[in-house]
């Protein structure tokens, strides 16, 4: 995974953590870039680390981690659904 990247892009789109320590946790950092990054942003990190990492983030994915209007365009361009048969989004649960 090419850190210096993930670094750059952990302190454009997670502002609220010093980057270093964003970067520690990479797929955090790729599902921001995927739920709010700019095209350019995203076309690198993809060009970079390539599609499995994205694909990764999706099945992990967390509640409210992704908007739904993210969490399809990502099911469909990683080839990870058919059209109208995107998995839900994640829920929370209360116990």
């Amino acid at each position: 995974m090419d850190m210096a990247l993930i670094t750059a892009l952990a302190a454009k789109y997670i502002w609220w953590k010093p980057a270093d320590e964003a970067a520690r946790t990479p797929y955090r950092v790729i599902a921001q870039v995927m739920d709010i990054g700019e095209y350019n942003d995203v076309q690198k990190l993809i060009a970079a680390i390539g599609p499995e990492p994205f694909c990764e983030v999706l099945r992990r994915a967390e509640p409210g981690q992704l908007n739904a209007r993210s969490w399809h365009y990502w099911h469909y361009r990683l080839h990870m659904a058919e059209i109208d048969h995107v998995p839900p989004l994640p829920q929370r649960r209360l116990a």
